[in-house]
């Protein structure tokens, strides 16, 4: 009984050739006693016969477990096949999801960019007709107010489709901008980052998704020179000249340690802001030490957009 489970379990839980093995060590030894040394008195039988016996058992039970541990392989691999299956299923139902989200947002972009282009030619009309026919150009700003609740809510479905579910939820406070910079160097000062900021020219009111690119790049530029500039000071310097608005973070620190496969997301999300505005971005180590990021941005007034 005992080499009959040590042959079952070595023929379950090894590999063919150990198994095989391990059957022909338990078994030879039996056969050359059954051959050599004849059973005393009442048990004495043919030896042939003992050896027919032992082997039959010996194979029975081999036999037994190579088909156990194929059928557990088996198993194994209809579960592995079913866990691909799955994954490329749901792969391919993100996808399809995604496509159809690019494909409703490319309409809804549409649809909110031909509103907002009634909206400005109702306004401007309103306006040359405002002092002679003022009916008419409250006719037309009504139509404008309309048209703008049906953007907004064209825009918020926009956003909706754009949103992913791996996103965290929008937060209720507003989008911190050009005032927020001020608060946004305090705090950095007070991690332990000296830091000055200085404004040349004078800041007329420009579009929000400006002044919010200007404050993720100074925020993220300020939160790199606090990583990995170690024992330095930095400088912000906002500037508005010629219809641009200029920003550029400097510190005199180390800066990041280089990794030529590695890109920072920061960088990227910060490329990809001022490209969104027709703005350039530059980013790299300074002559003499330290690191600098400098983005310049093109600034529309209230007319050219309209225009």
């Amino acid at each position: 009984m005992a080499f009959l489970v040590l042959t079952y379990t070595m023929a379950a839980h090894q590999r063919l050739r150990p198994a095989a093995l391990a059957g022909v060590l338990l078994w030879v030894p039996v056969v050359l006693v059954n051959l050599l040394v004849p059973l005393p008195g009442l048990l004495a039988t043919s030896p042939a016969y003992l050896v027919l016996n032992n082997l039959l058992a010996g194979s029975v039970a081999y036999a037994v477990g190579r088909a156990v541990q194929a059928r557990r392989q088996s198993t194994r691999m209809l579960r592995e096949r079913a866990r691909i299956a799955e994954a490329s299923q749901r792969s391919l139902a993100e996808q399809a999801v995604a496509d159809e989200r690019r494909r409703i947002a490319r309409e809804l972009h549409d649809v909110v960019a031909h509103q907002v282009s009634v909206m400005g030619v109702l306004a401007t009309g309103a306006r040359r007709v405002l002092r002679r026919d003022p009916e008419a150009a409250d006719a037309a700003m009504a139509t404008v107010e309309e048209t703008g609740r049906a953007t907004l809510r064209e825009l918020r479905r926009l956003l909706d489709v754009l949103r992913t579910d791996a996103e965290p939820a929008a937060e209720l406070a507003p989008q911190p901008g050009l005032t927020g910079i001020e608060a946004l160097v305090e705090q950095v000062r007070e991690a332990g980052l000296p830091v000055t900021l200085r404004v040349d020219g004078t800041f007329e009111p420009m579009e929000g998704g400006v002044a919010l690119t200007v404050y993720r790049i100074v925020q993220e530029a300020l939160t790199n020179a606090l990583k990995h500039a170690g024992t330095a000071t930095a400088l912000v310097r906002l500037s508005v000249a010629d219809g641009f608005l200029a920003v550029e973070v400097t510190d005199t620190g180390r800066g990041p340690t280089p990794a030529p496969d590695r890109i920072g997301h920061g960088l990227v999300g910060m490329r990809e802001r001022v490209a969104l505005y027709g703005g350039i971005l530059r980013a790299g180590p300074r002559t003499g030490g330290g690191f600098r990021v400098y983005a310049r941005i093109p600034l529309e007034s209230a007319g050219a957009v309209a225009a």
